[in-house]
């Protein structure tokens, strides 16, 4: 690592554990590059690049012609790992404001891994079923839930409409969903998801899948993918 790159560490370091202890309010303009570079006795080019990548990183945002500033505080999300209930009941059950918006249905190439969650064959078609969520006006979430369309024969046409799943296989007599297991892991978005998450590249996001299961006749539904923003909320994850 060069000099200049270890400065630049340096200045990410510091600026972080400022920002975890409080020390810089959220909203509150920081101070210019001209006063960074002199603080940490760097050129002003050092000063600049660790703060792009603080804000590639979620942590601050640009005014043209004005400055830097931290973002606002996160909003705290209570996030139930459970298949029991739909997302936009268990939201508006505690009170967030919430908001729904179909994106798209679509047909999806085979996918061992979905073909399989689904208890399907190869020969079967699937459909890709996906809904922006909103609170408070702000990207939380990008769901996709993919449905075997022999189980729902009317998919194709139904699914550019849906809001709720758990409303829809209600319309269709399952009224009772549970769920097998729920995995957990990371990754960043692509460019298309940039967009419909308002994030940019850097910003990790929380990956849920999980599948939907009639408790009744133990039929799998659906297979489910949640991506999650992490740079404007915090979870409080539970599996009730």
């Amino acid at each position: 690592m060069s000099i200049s790159a270890d400065k630049e560490a340096i200045i990410i370091d510091d600026m972080m554990q400022q920002i975890m202890k409080k020390l810089f309010e959220p909203g509150r303009k920081l101070p210019s590059e001209n006063a960074l570079a002199e603080k940490y006795r760097v050129p002003r080019a050092t000063v600049r690049s660790a703060l792009a990548k603080l804000e590639e990183r979620g942590y601050i945002y640009s005014k043209q012609g004005i400055g830097r500033y931290l973002k606002e505080e996160s909003i705290q999300i209570e996030l139930h790992l459970t298949g029991k209930k739909s997302f936009t009941d268990k939201m508006k059950q505690l009170g967030y404001n919430l908001t729904t918006r179909n994106i798209y249905c679509e047909k999806i190439s085979y996918d061992a891994k979905i073909y399989q969650q689904l208890n399907i064959s190869e020969g079967d078609s699937v459909y890709k079923i996906g809904r922006m969520r909103y609170i408070q006006n702000e990207p939380i979430a990008l769901h996709q839930s993919f449905v075997n369309a022999a189980r729902f024969p009317t998919i194709a046409e139904d699914g550019p409409h849906i809001e709720s799943m758990f409303a829809y296989y209600r319309e269709h007599g399952y009224q009772e969903f549970d769920s097998h297991k729920t995995l957990l892991s990371t990754t960043f978005p692509t460019l298309y998801e940039q967009e419909l998450l308002s994030c940019n590249s850097m910003v990790p996001l929380i990956v849920v899948e999980s599948d939907c299961i009639d408790r009744n006749s133990k039929m799998v539904l659906e297979h489910t993918k949640i991506l999650y923003r992490s740079d404007r909320f915090k979870y409080d994850i539970t599996n009730i």
